[in-house]
C-alpha cells in the first residue's frame, strides 16, 4: 500500500523558535515513518519581503541544519530548497491564470499587510498563496500539516485543485489538513493572545532553538502568567495554558497529569521545572546543529540530493498539467 503524501515548509527568514519546533518540525519527525514526506526550505516565499542576500543564504543553510538536528532524515524524507526545484514556479504561473483576484485579495495575511502600509506591497505578496498551492499540488499531496493561521491558504490549494480538475479532467489530489491538536500553536511568552514570533521586538517573548540554557531558563521564568496563583488549564489563564501546552508536548504528559502534579504548588515550582524541561529538550538539537552547520559539504549533499528527488516527483506532474492546458511537450 502506498503511503499518503505530506508536504510542508518553513521560510528561512531568521532563527527558528520553539514555536516552529513544537508547531511543525517535531510533528514532521513523527510523520516520517508513516508518510511520503516532502519538507522544503521555502526561500521563494521569503523574498516577498526585502532580504539581505548574504543573510538569506546563511539562514537557508541554518534552517536545513536545524531540520536535520531536530530529526528529519534525508533517507526517509525529501528535504530540499524550494528555489532549486523550478517546477514550483512553472506550476504557479499556470495556476495564477485560474486564480481570482477577489479571492487573493481576501487572504488574511495580505489584508493585514495592506492595511498597515503601502511600503513593499508588491505583487509577490499578493500572489504567493498561489505559489504555496503549487508547492502542495505538485507532489500529489494528501495531507498538509497546518496551523489555524494557514487554513485559508490550504483552502485556496483545494479550490485550485478542484477548479483545474473540473476544467481539464482529474489531475490533482485535493489535499486535506493534518492538524496537530495539542501544542499546534505556541503563543508569545509575553502576550499569550498572539502567536510566538522571532520578529517580536521583545526578545523575552520567544525561545529560539539555539538559545543557550541560561537564556531559556531566564525567558521561561519571565513568562507572563496571572495573579490567580493556581496551576490550571483554561482560557482565562492564557499565559499559563500556553506554558502547559509546551510542557505537555515536550514530556508527552497529558494536561490533566500536569495540572494534578502541581496541585497545591505555585507558579514558581511549575516554571522552574518547565525551564529545565525546555533546556534539556533543546540541548541535543543545539549540539547537533553546531556539528552540522560546520559541515558544508554534507549540507550541500543533502540539499542537492533532495532537489533531485523532488524533481523526479514534480516533473511528471508538471508535464501532465502542461499537456492538459495545451502546451506542446518538450522534446529535450
Amino acid at each position: 500500500m502506498s503511503k499518503g503524501v505530506v508536504f510542508s515548509g518553513v521560510q528561512p527568514t531568521g532563527e527558528l523558535t520553539i514555536g516552529n519546533y513544537i508547531g511543525a518540525i517535531k510533528h514532521w519527525v513523527d510523520l516520517q515513518d508513516d508518510y511520503d514526506c516532502n519538507f522544503s526550505i521555502v526561500d521563494l516565499h521569503a523574498i516577498t519581503v526585502p532580504q539581505i542576500p548574504a543573510n538569506l543564504r546563511k539562514n537557508t543553510l541554518e534552517v536545513l541544519a536545524l531540520y536535520l538536528a531536530a530529526g528529519l532524515d534525508p533517507e526517509k524524507s525529501t528535504i530540499f530548497i524550494q528555489s532549486h526545484v523550478t517546477e514550483h514556479l512553472e506550476l504557479s504561473w499556470i495556476l495564477s491564470s485560474m486564480s481570482y483576484m477577489g479571492q487573493l485579495s481576501r487572504m488574511t495575511q495580505y489584508k493585514d499587510k495592506a492595511s498597515k502600509s503601502d511600503e513593499n506591497l508588491n505583487a509577490a505578496l499578493f500572489t504567493y498563496p498561489v505559489l504555496m498551492a503549487s508547492d502542495i499540488l505538485l507532489y500529489g499531496t494528501n495531507f498538509v500539516p497546518v496551523g489555524d493561521d494557514q487554513k485559508q491558504h490550504l483552502e485556496l490549494a483545494r479550490d485550485l485543485a478542484e477548479r483545474f480538475n473540473n476544467r481539464y479532467s482529474q489531475t490533482f489530489v485535493v489535499p486535506e489538513p493534518l492538524i496537530q491538536e495539542e501544542g499546534a500553536r505556541i503563543m508569545s511568552l509575553q502576550d499569550p493572545t498572539v502567536k510566538m514570533s522571532k520578529s517580536d521586538d521583545n526578545v523575552n517573548s520567544y525561545i529560539l532553538l539555539l538559545d543557550d540554557r541560561a537564556t531559556i531558563i531566564r525567558k521561561i521564568k519571565r513568562a507572563v502568567t496571572d495573579s490567580i496563583g493556581v496551576v490550571s488549564y483554561n482560557d482565562e489563564q492564557a499565559g499559563l495554558k500556553n506554558l502547559i501546552n509546551i510542557y505537555s508536548v515536550l514530556t508527552n504528559k497529558t494536561v490533566d497529569e500536569i495540572v494534578k502534579k502541581y496541585e497545591g504548588k505555585g507558579y514558581g515550582d511549575f516554571k522552574g521545572d518547565l525551564a529545565e524541561i525546555v533546556a534539556d529538550s533543546l540541548e541535543p538539537i543545539r549540539n547537533k546543529y553546531e556539528e552540522l552547520i560546520k559541515d558544508k559539504d554534507y549540507l550541500e549533499k543533502v540539499y542537492s540530493e533532495g532537489a533531485e528527488k523532488a524533481k523526479r516527483k514534480t516533473k511528471k506532474m508538471l508535464s501532465k498539467v502542461q499537456r492538459k492546458v495545451g502546451f506542446i511537450q518538450k522534446k529535450y
